[in-house]
This record gives C-alpha cells, sequence and structure tokens, in this order.
C-alpha cells in the first residue's frame, strides 16, 4: 500500500503543477456565459443596463481567473486572452441566433425561438462548441475540450472544439452526432441524430492531417449516416439518406440512399 500511495502522491503533486483550472469552473463560466447572451436559457434576466454590463466584465474577470494558473500555456498573458475572447462574444452571439432560427425553420416540432433556445439539446451543445472553438482559435489548451465534453455528457453530441462549423446548423435530436476534429461544415447544414463525420483512420501519425469530412452549404444528413475521411467531399445541396456509409465524395446535388433490396442509390 505504501508504494502504491507514492505513486498517488507524485501523480497529484504533478497534476498541482499542472494548475489547469476545476472542471466545476469551467462548466460555472460557460453556463453564465450562455445564460447572459440568452436569458431563455434559464429565465434569468437583467432587466437594468447598468447590471447587465457589470456582468459582462464579471464574465471576463472569470474566465482570466481560470486562465491565471495556465499562463505559461498560453501564447499572451491570461487577461489579454480574456479580453480578446470576450471582444468575440458578439459574434458567437450573432452566429447562436443563426443556429437558433436554422432550429426552429428545421423542426416542425419546434413552436418558437424561446423553447429552442430553452429546451433543444442542439442548441445547447452547438452553444458550447461556438464558446470552445473560439478558445481554440486563441490556443487556449484543454479548456476548450472540457467545454464540448460537458455538453458531451448532457446531450450525447459529441463536436470537437477543432471542428469548423458554418453559420445556420441545425443538430436536430442530436443524440449520438459525432464531429470529428478536422470535419469542416458549411452554412445551412442540418444533421440529424446518429450521424458520425469521423476519420478512416484512427493512427496516432494522422493526427496532424485533415481526418475527417468535408460538409457543403445546404447538406442534409439523416439519422444513423456515417461519413469517414479527410478527403470525402458531400458537395453542396446533397441529401444523404439515414445508415448510409461514405468513404468517397459526393458531387453538389446529388441525394443518397438504400433502396429496399439494400441497394445504395446515388442520383
Amino acid at each position: 500500500m505504501n508504494d502504491f500511495l507514492d505513486e498517488l502522491h507524485q501523480r497529484h503533486q504533478s497534476a498541482a503543477a499542472t494548475a489547469f483550472p476545476a472542471t466545476p469552473a469551467v462548466k460555472d463560466f460557460t453556463q453564465n456565459l450562455v445564460n447572459w447572451l440568452f436569458p431563455e436559457h434559464t429565465g434569468r434576466v437583467f432587466t437594468a443596463y447598468d447590471v447587465l454590463a457589470d456582468y459582462a466584465t464579471l464574465l471576463e474577470r472569470q474566465l482570466q481567473h481560470l486562465l491565471q494558473p495556465m499562463q505559461t500555456s498560453l501564447p499572451q498573458p491570461a487577461a489579454a486572452v480574456a479580453q480578446a475572447f470576450m471582444d468575440a462574444v458578439p459574434q458567437i452571439y450573432g452566429d447562436l441566433n443563426k443556429d437558433a432560427e436554422a432550429i426552429l425553420l428545421g423542426d416542425p416540432a419546434a413552436t418558437c425561438l424561446y423553447e429552442v433556445i430553452r429546451a433543444y439539446p442542439g442548441f445547447y451543445a452547438i452553444a458550447f462548441y461556438r464558446i470552445a472553438h473560439r478558445l481554440f482559435q486563441l490556443k487556449v489548451p484543454l479548456l476548450p475540450r472540457i467545454i464540448t465534453e460537458l455538453a458531451h455528457a448532457a446531450t450525447g453530441i459529441d463536436i470537437h472544439p477543432a471542428a469548423v462549423i458554418g453559420s445556420y446548423c441545425c443538430i436536430d435530436h442530436g443524440t449520438g452526432v459525432v464531429i470529428g476534429e478536422t470535419t469542416h461544415i458549411g452554412t445551412h447544414v442540418k444533421i440529424y441524430q446518429g450521424v458520425t463525420l469521423g476519420a478512416l483512420s484512427i493512427e496516432k501519425e494522422m493526427a496532424q492531417n485533415k481526418r475527417h469530412p468535408t460538409i457543403e452549404d445546404h447538406v442534409v444528413i439523416y439519422a444513423g449516416a456515417t461519413i469517414l475521411g479527410g478527403d470525402t467531399v458531400i458537395g453542396h445541396h446533397s441529401v444523404i439518406g439515414g445508415n448510409v456509409w461514405l468513404i468517397k465524395s459526393v458531387a453538389p446535388f446529388t441525394r443518397i440512399y438504400y433502396r429496399a433490396d439494400g441497394t445504395m442509390v446515388a442520383r
């Protein structure tokens, strides 16, 4: 037991030296930011302008506090990274409003934007992704992955923070969706539950290559479809049917589906 405790002690000392923030603190910041941007999300409202503005400063300080112990891993001072992130929040907000609109228009069961923002897992996941993606662009280590994994745990939607996703993204139902690290998704793309945008190879030496597909604008991908490979491009305005397995590119305006006899058809 003593040897085991010695090993654990060394591990805890190593973890302390790493000094990444605790996961609950990361969740608290992300949730606070989403709640501030979208009062519909929890029903908490800031009716006074000054209080709303002061909360922006509080969020920036909260992020700086998370980043401060990671200073040696950041490309610039924690305060500068936090400020750069908050400068990008209006763009994040604009994209998320477009995502909410896409979900509302894309799901006949959605009655209003309030419902989408308050209750839809697709909106929750894309909100956490867009926050994480901006932090990833600012070269913040680990934190972006923690944020998207928080959304993954809550919704079953797994989006890597490095993936590039255009505006008006509609993830409908969402459970089981996987969007890999080097995936590129255009605008006005609709993705149903169980879709995998993954890699053909999982070899470690391929880590720096584009391993995941490119989905162009106005594509619909139905439930259970699997699209693999960094060279695979789904052309714009295509429709990928349910349970389709693709490892080759598809021309624009293509419809791919399985016939009753199990034959895959591309039209």
